[in-house]
């Protein structure tokens, strides 16, 4: 500031306004500078620079429309063949007096915070984006680019140490589970129909949700089916086995959204499309639907199945819709028309249970059905791969990088394929009893699987990670006991449901 007002009261005017240029300042200050400016390129017959400043700077303009006589008055200064000082400065003002004058108008104008309080001011800040929300506790902060730092992607390596157990009361289990697509949260649905945000490191609940501290938990009044993030990981969407599907806002956990007729039967799977506008969904109904998050309305149906539609994603352009059902049949739909563009099977005799993009190939995709074979097939129905297990497979999920392909069989063996050359390179027992479904981390290679045992198991790579062969390994009962177990007891489940709208 000192320099800014010693750079005035001398005149250096080309330093002066390169610094008011960054500044938001009274219009009479700045009346009040751009004259002195233009009094001083007169003084020295700078004329065209002088007429150019009067005539072009948006102050000046100002000074013309509210303070024309004022602005004549510099005109005509301007025309004159010579510079008359009692004119430019009357009534007994000289120039250092009005350098003067207006480096005490700038400098009232003008200050600095001291480095320590601008600190704390950001810390304040960062505690309260903590408190309601919006930044998980504990979690980086990028100041210079206003967000988050975006997680970097690890090597991919296979998750085999359990880390973390969730466990779930006598009546309760997961039924769905999604890690948010920016990596901060797990969240789940349950058979008793709460949907509830987990802290991954820690197996707990997270606390740093309001809404969660306080028991008023997300819920619907049946189990909880399905369960996908918005792209901005700021929505949550959540079907029921009764067909409805709601809209929630991690955030507050209010639901901003409720489609209480979706579906007749349960939903399946679901998937915000591009824009986050609008929803698909698949459902035991036999039908694909779209809903409208702006109308509250179902706006496209997609019918042709026979028995259960299992799953139903977007292809990579968001043209067309791949769906696979119970009937054994793969149908691809246009998603504008909704009319069916074709339809094969890829074995005849089971059900066709997920179905999954094939990354950066935009013509092929993943296919589970209920048989020891993993398939990529093409639009046209071919298979150009298979990954085979030794077991009926019932789902899959990716690393990070998509090098490995994880499934699970009915054997509740994890089997991990390299996704390049077809190869099994490792299998791992989860759990004793049935797997539902596993989901993975979108940057970590941390592996979520949630089973009939009524508990979520949270599975890390090790540091190093050596390459075995394809041996069942069970995870090591000490480590199991050593892990942090968060009880949430199904019968003490108190909480309070979220309104719908």
């Amino acid at each position: 500031v000192e320099r800014f007002v010693q750079d005035t009261l001398t005149g250096k005017w080309d330093s002066v306004l390169d610094v008011v240029s960054t500044l938001r300042l009274p219009s009479q200050t700045l009346w009040d500078l751009f004259e002195q400016v233009i009094l001083e390129l007169a003084e020295i017959r700078e004329l065209d620079t002088a007429r150019a400043l009067l005539r072009t700077t948006p102050a000046m303009a100002m000074m013309k429309g509210e303070k024309p006589d004022r602005y004549l008055r510099l005109e005509h200064i301007l025309n004159r063949t010579y510079f008359d000082y009692n004119e430019a400065y009357p009534q007994g003002t000289s120039k250092e007096k009005r350098r003067q004058y207006i480096a005490q108008s700038l400098k009232e104008e003008v200050f600095t915070v001291p480095p320590s309080r601008l600190l704390a001011i950001v810390s304040q800040a960062l505690k309260w984006q903590q408190y309601i929300g919006k930044l998980p506790s504990g979690s980086k902060y990028d100041l210079f680019r206003g967000k988050a730092p975006a997680e970097r992607q690890e090597v991919d390596a296979m998750p085999k140490k359990n880390t973390r157990i969730i466990k779930f009361g006598k009546k309760s289990r997961a039924e769905c589970a999604a890690f948010s697509p920016d990596g901060q949260h797990l969240v789940s649905g349950s058979s008793d129909g709460f949907i509830e945000v987990w802290n991954f490191e820690t197996g707990k609940l997270n606390k740093s949700l309001k809404y969660q501290a306080e028991d008023d938990i997300m819920m619907h009044s049946e189990a909880v089916t399905a369960i996908s993030w918005s792209r901005d990981s700021e929505l949550i969407a959540t079907g029921s086995s009764k067909g409805i599907i709601k809209i929630w806002r991690l955030m507050t956990g209010s639901c901003v959204r409720t489609f209480q007729s979706a579906h007749t039967g349960g939903v399946t799977s679901l998937e915000f499309a591009k824009d986050g506008t609008q929803l698909l969904s698949a459902s035991h109904d036999t039908t694909v639907r779209i809903h409208g998050l702006k109308s509250g309305r179902t706006l496209k149906e997609f019918r042709g199945h026979t028995s259960y539609v299992n799953s139903a994603i977007y292809t990579q352009d968001f043209a067309q819709i791949l769906s696979c059902s119970s009937d054994g049949t793969v149908r691809v739909w246009d998603a504008k028309t909704t009319e069916p563009i074709r339809s094969f099977r890829p074995n005849h005799e089971v059900s066709v249970l997920k179905i999954k993009r094939v990354h950066k190939k935009p013509s092929q995709f993943y296919i589970v059905n209920r048989e020891s074979l993993c398939r990529v097939m093409t639009m046209g129905g071919s298979t150009i791969r298979s990954y085979e297990a030794k077991s009926d497979l019932t789902d899959i999920t990716f690393s990070p990088r998509k090098k490995l392909i994880y499934t699970i069989g009915e054997d509740q063996v994890l089997y991990c394929f390299n996704a390049d050359s077809g190869n099994l390179e490792d299998v791992l027992r989860l759990h004793a009893k049935e797997v539902l479904g596993i989901v993975h981390h979108p940057h970590k290679n941390i592996l979520a699987s949630y089973s009939s045992d009524r508990t979520i198991k949270i599975w890390r790579s090790a540091s190093k990670v050596k390459k075995l062969g394809p041996k069942v390994v069970a995870a090591d009962s000490k480590e199991n006991a050593q892990g942090a177990k968060s009880k949430v007891k199904g019968e003490k489940r108190k909480f309070k449901a979220k309104d719908s709208k």
